[in-house]
């Protein structure tokens, strides 16, 4: 069992590599239309575990020719 001394710093580095911008991520969303376009960076892990429909959506890999799923 993890102690609990610990579990604070492990969910602060977690939350932190998750929210870096600049680091590892393997999805990019993009809402709007030009010029208001806001691009989100995404983990396909993390939508895998917590979104069900996400989940089927993005294990049939079907991208159109652009690169949109």
């Amino acid at each position: 069992m993890v102690d609990n001394e610990l579990l604070p710093n492990l969910t602060e580095n977690l939350l932190g590599t998750l929210n870096d911008n600049n680091g590892y991520h393997d999805i990019i969303i993009e809402v709007g239309s030009d010029p208001n376009v806001k691009t989100f960076r995404a983990h396909m892990i993390i939508f895998n575990c917590c979104s069900p429909y996400l989940q089927r959506i993005l294990s049939t890999n079907k991208k159109s020719d652009d690169g949109a799923l």
